[in-house]
């Protein structure tokens, strides 16, 4: 069986008109069939869980349940993952991801969703559900500001992928900054800068698609022929010579391992799904 998608919203999505990005999501996870957990850990808001399984049953979901956890013993609880077992799609809220981190880290939650993820579940996140998915998670850091040193603290993710590292609200907090800054850190990681109500579809064959009001930043540094990461002071700017940066609108498509970036219309790369995702089968 192939694994799930990963879906890293930008925060600020829709949730009241057209709800694509949702709608995308309960159909990936089965549709009329779909079992949905929500885990609002990230979130203070007592109305988060519940404002999301009131969307997700509007959108058919067969079934949603809310997972209140707000402690790591909660994360203890057997009754919550028998629900993950049976989850076909899990959605992470947004709020701070360092509480997100902090409760889930190392616990038996964290291991089922990547357990159940690798196992076909569909796993979302928003805000701050995003930026925990990958293994190295973007934390904290400053926005408005040119890449310096110091400009971003990097934490521990779930680690779904390792492919890349994230950052949302990212146009409208002007966060370009600071993933330049984490992508310095280890060129190897791909940079995503997700806007407000935006989304990369992330397929199992490595292949994402843009779907929202937004775009979705792409930072390559793996092409990088000089960084002054390495020596720089504390708030020195950087020079980083090299870079490739894709800024990529709904519909386009990008090859995660290929690092290659495909126009909405470009139907020589990929073939179009009934579900509107991208295959990396070659016409």
């Amino acid at each position: 069986m192939n694994r799930g998608f990963i879906i890293p919203i930008g925060g600020g999505e829709d949730r009241v008109r057209e709800r694509r990005i949702h709608g995308r999501f309960v159909e990936l996870s089965g549709g009329a069939g779909a079992d949905i957990v929500v885990i609002p850990t990230a979130s203070e808001l007592e109305t988060t869980g519940n404002d999301y399984n009131r969307i997700f049953r509007d959108l058919g979901a067969a079934q949603v349940d809310v997972l209140p956890i707000t402690r790591r013993a909660d994360c203890d609880n057997p009754r919550y993952l028998d629900m993950l077992d049976r989850a076909s799609g899990i959605f992470l809220t947004g709020g701070n991801q360092l509480r997100l981190s902090t409760i889930l880290g190392g616990t038996g939650i964290a291991q089922k969703i990547r357990r159940r993820n690798a196992a076909g579940a569909t796993v979302a996140g928003t805000s701050a559900g995003a930026s925990i998915m990958s293994e190295h998670m973007i934390a904290g850091g400053d926005s408005n500001s040119a890449p310096v040193e110091g400009a971003v603290s990097l934490a521990p993710g779930l680690g779904l992928t390792n492919a890349v590292i994230i950052d949302q609200h990212f146009t409208q907090r002007n966060r370009l900054g600071r993933l330049l800054a984490a992508s310095s850190y280890n060129p190897f990681l791909i940079g995503l800068g997700i806007d407000e109500d935006t989304a990369a579809f992330i397929g199992p064959d490595g292949v994402f698609e843009v779907v929202g009001s937004g775009t979705v930043t792409v930072v390559d540094a793996s092409g990088l022929t000089h960084s002054s990461m390495w020596e720089a002071r504390a708030g020195q700017a950087l020079t980083l010579l090299g870079l490739k940066v894709d800024v990529m609108g709904e519909g386009c498509r990008y090859d995660l391992i290929g690092r290659q970036a495909y126009p909405p219309d470009d139907h020589a790369a990929f073939c179009a799904l009934p579900n509107g995702t991208g295959s990396r089968a070659k016409h």
